[in-house]
């Protein structure tokens, strides 16, 4: 299988008041960590399936209007959330700290390009070819979720992304 073959599509919610594109696009290098992930099957993509390489839709949620603002590149595959074992860390669980090691799992993305005009949640409910999209799904609250190419490639239509040189 080639490598174009085998890019996965994914689509990572955050909270901008948390962490915002913008955070990430004024990290250093464009990049972090994506920790604090809690939920066991969104863990398990990113433990499982994510791969360096794979593409990332950057979505804001619990906001008025919830959108995609840009794209990201996952940067290095998943290991140790160190973070769950932190007293100090909101993303603390003492539980992992009990067994002495972490069962979470976060990975690195990498900023690369920016929306011109952020893809609403609302924008996508009315497009048909959008309408099976897992962030659309009634009770659909994973964090982390898989997005089929062809709705990468139609969100990127609709935001027409630039690409972040900074």
């Amino acid at each position: 299988m080639s490598p174009k073959e085998s890019k996965k599509f994914w689509l990572m919610k955050t909270e901008p008041d948390v962490f915002s594109f913008e955070d990430l696009v004024n990290a250093p290098n464009r990049t972090t960590h994506w920790e604090g992930v809690r939920n066991y099957q969104a863990r398990n993509f990113m433990r499982d399936s994510f791969k360096k390489g794979d593409q990332v839709l950057i979505y804001h949620s619990n906001v008025d209007e919830p959108a995609v603002f840009g794209v990201a590149t996952v940067v290095r595959e998943g290991y140790p959330d160190h973070f769950a074992l932190d007293p100090k860390s909101k993303y603390f669980d003492s539980d992992a700290k009990k067994k002495g090691e972490s069962p979470w799992i976060m990975v690195d993305v990498q900023a690369t390009h920016r929306f011109k005009t952020p893809v609403t949640r609302n924008q996508l409910k009315n497009i048909a070819k959008a309408k099976t999209m897992m962030v659309l799904q009634r009770g659909a609250r994973l964090s982390v979720q898989p997005v089929s190419e062809e709705h990468f490639n139609l969100i990127l239509e609709l935001g027409s992304p630039s690409k972040i040189t900074k």
